[in-house]
């Protein structure tokens, strides 16, 4: 693949590091590795969470913030920075990003904009915002779940995708062809926000109606350094994503598609950031290619993360995790394309109930290529499938020589699994 283009690394030797603040919903996959990549950098964690009562000690021992009440959270953090300094501030998942970009801000460390960081968290307002500097997007509207739905479809051409303005991982997202499926897929996504304590109330009145896009998608993992992207991934997805529900499944890199065409995501994927007024860390985005170019579906200012990110070691050489830390601080490292290929499978959940076992790991593991089977999903645990789930049973990683070879194996692997899924009783009172 023809990206790769961090070649100047600041600061290769030991350094005496101050501690690194990373802000997090509690139970966030994401925090883990950055912890791991912190602590071999030699780096103090201190975590911001609202965990204090959590049975993890890294979220106990950390600050104590109520993600909801961020100019309170603010000054927590700014009065634990007083009393000694961060040397970087991240933030991990959509719902703490703009409140690392404000704090890193206050504090003087490298940061984004808030109000673009905002803007890349929040689906209506960053189709908006790509609108008006017009990069290619699907046909929107804004949907208001309090009011009538004929009386806000005057000219909507199906097929359609209805999806939640601030949630992420495909929660909520649904394709639908007419207005029958429509109206059900809005009493449905009313259902999941209004189980989400955490959503702002416009967020949780609101939905976006967009115009379905077909062809290819893929997924691009990145970092803006003063404003330029450096992409470091770039992952083909071989699965059709036409719905009804879009749940991801393989990753796999380098991608097949041409020079020209990478070229071509990459100029979208840095337009979008440009229009929010992104300029610095991580980004993540999701890109669908037909006849008509590359189309934005979103751009994340923050990484894919979890297990997922372990991609880029097999890819570059670096975990995704210290390459984001090391900006945080305010330094560059070195990322090389590394040869032969890797993927991932994202193990779909196939319905509702309780997970009893999955059968066949041995066989899977044992497939040329696959390097491992992960689980995350104990059994007697219920399964909650999309659109109303946002987690995956596991994860099967693979590499190869070639792309069309990790692809193989991970589909040998996941056609050697038998997940055996029980009942859910509850008990009705």
């Amino acid at each position: 693949m023809p990206f790769s283009s961090l070649q100047v690394d600041h600061d290769r030797g030991p350094r005496a590091l101050s501690r690194v603040l990373i802000i997090a919903p509690h139970g966030s996959y994401r925090t883990g590795p950055f912890i791991q990549a912190a602590r071999q950098q030699g780096a103090e964690v201190l975590i911001a969470s609202q965990g204090k009562h959590s049975i993890v000690s890294e979220y106990a021992r950390g600050l104590q913030i109520n993600f909801s009440d961020e100019d309170q959270a603010l000054q927590t953090i700014v009065t634990a920075a007083q009393e000694r300094p961060f040397s970087g501030i991240i933030g991990t998942d959509d719902s703490a990003t703009v409140l690392a970009a404000r704090a890193a801000e206050q504090l003087g460390l490298p940061h984004n904009p808030p109000q673009a960081v905002q803007i890349a968290a929040r689906k209506d307002m960053a189709r908006r915002c790509l609108s008006q500097s017009k990069v290619r997007i699907p046909d929107f509207r804004v949907l208001d779940i309090r009011r009538s739905l004929p009386e806000q479809l005057d000219g909507v051409v199906f097929p359609c995708v209805v999806k939640p303005v601030a949630l992420s991982a495909s929660r909520g997202v649904i394709r639908v062809n007419d207005t029958q499926q429509l109206s059900a897929a809005v009493e449905r996504i009313k259902a999941i926000l209004a189980a989400e304590s955490q959503l702002p109330a416009d967020a949780g009145q609101t939905l976006l109606l967009e115009q379905f896009i077909s062809g290819q998608e893929v997924a691009v993992e990145g970092m803006l350094y003063d404003g330029e992207l450096d992409i470091l991934a770039l992952f083909d997805k071989p699965d059709p994503m036409d719905g009804p529900f879009f749940e991801e499944t393989y990753y796999i890199t380098p991608s097949r598609l041409s020079v020209d065409i990478q070229l071509a995501i990459r100029d979208e994927v840095q337009a979008a950031c440009h229009a929010y007024g992104l300029r610095e860390g991580p980004v993540h985005a999701e890109c669908r290619i037909n006849a008509d170019g590359v189309w934005i579906l979103e751009v994340a200012a923050r990484t894919i993360g979890g297990l997922c990110g372990r991609l880029l070691t097999y890819g570059t050489g670096r975990q995704l995790e210290e390459v984001v830390l090391a900006h945080a601080q305010g330094r560059r490292v070195t990322v090389n394309q590394q040869d032969g290929a890797a993927g991932v499978l994202m193990i779909p959940i196939p319905g509702a109930g309780v997970l009893k076992r999955v059968e066949g790991l041995l066989a899977a593991q044992q497939i040329p290529g696959v390097e491992e089977v992960n689980i995350q999903i104990r059994d007697g645990y219920e399964l909650i499938p999309l659109p109303e789930g946002g987690s995956y049973l596991g994860f099967i990683f693979a590499r190869g020589e070639s792309s069309e070879e990790v692809e193989r194996a991970l589909r040998k692997a996941h056609a050697c699994l038998n997940i055996v899924i029980g009942p859910l009783w509850k008990v009705l009172v």
